[in-house]
């Protein structure tokens, strides 16, 4: 086992994982930078810097959730933080629609299925996938961390808020994906916390990101924050939460 802690990051080749992957190596820590193709996770590796290094990681692919796994034990010997970051928005949406109009075609009465099956796939799927391949080499490194990328889009509570400015895009594709991603944190949080692995969830804002075509209002520096906060307490921190950042709860 190598003495410098390890982070994983997933969809860490553009945007918000991106970010929180230099943040990390920043902290001291060597990252694996996530990515689904390789080559774009080379490219990311690099502008990391040296202590970062590419693993071809496709979280809807189980081979290659298991080969990245089998790769994080052999050459690393130890997981240290891993940070759930790889999510889309959408595989529908045509070019140059807005996300209004995009949200109309995906209420509950004229949903894709497809639509639902193939984000899902991703955001929820995916995560409990990677979890459950890396939680192994995790339940070996004293202290480890999980942090679970949601958004607050996914909270129930204040979606039920008739004043909630995005209310009116709450359905099931994206914005439910992450409702569900919330409710697997706590689960996780749950069985974990005998084990001292802290699980939390964390909402990066409307970052400028691939996600939704560039049209946020914050940086991925200021994105990536939250992330980096929370992946970063100490023993003594809190489990099984949903912030933003500088630990401002929002609520389920």
């Amino acid at each position: 086992m190598q003495d410098t802690p390890v982070a994983l990051v997933t969809g860490a080749n553009q945007g918000i994982g991106l970010q929180i992957a230099k943040d990390l190596a920043a902290h001291g820590f060597t990252v694996l930078v996530g990515s689904r193709d390789f080559a774009r996770g080379e490219t990311a590796a690099r502008e990391v810097g040296p202590q970062a290094h590419a693993l071809q990681l496709d979280v809807t692919d189980h081979a290659s959730v298991n080969h990245a796994a089998t790769r994080v034990r052999e050459e690393f010997g130890r997981l240290d933080v891993l940070i759930q970051n790889a999510a889309i928005s959408n595989t529908g949406r045509l070019p140059g629609q807005s996300l209004e109009d995009y949200a109309k075609t995906t209420r509950p009465s004229c949903v894709s299925l497809d639509e639902m099956r193939a984000v899902w796939e991703t955001n929820v799927f995916g995560v409990l996938a990677v979890y459950q391949a890396m939680l192994p080499i995790l339940r070996e490194t004293p202290g480890a961390r999980i942090v679970n990328v949601s958004s607050g889009v996914g909270s129930l509570t204040t979606n039920s808020n008739p004043d909630f400015a995005y209310r009116s895009i709450f359905g099931p594709v994206y914005p439910a994906s992450k409702t569900a991603l919330n409710a697997l944190t706590v689960a996780m949080a749950i069985e974990l916390e005998p084990d001292g692995i802290k699980v939390n969830a964390i909402s990066p804002g409307f970052t400028k990101t691939n996600l939704n075509g560039y049209l946020g209002t914050e940086s991925v520096e200021q994105g990536a924050r939250e992330a980096v906060r929370v992946a970063l307490l100490g023993a003594d921190g809190p489990t099984g939460t949903f912030t933003r950042w500088e630990g401002e709860v929002i609520p389920w």
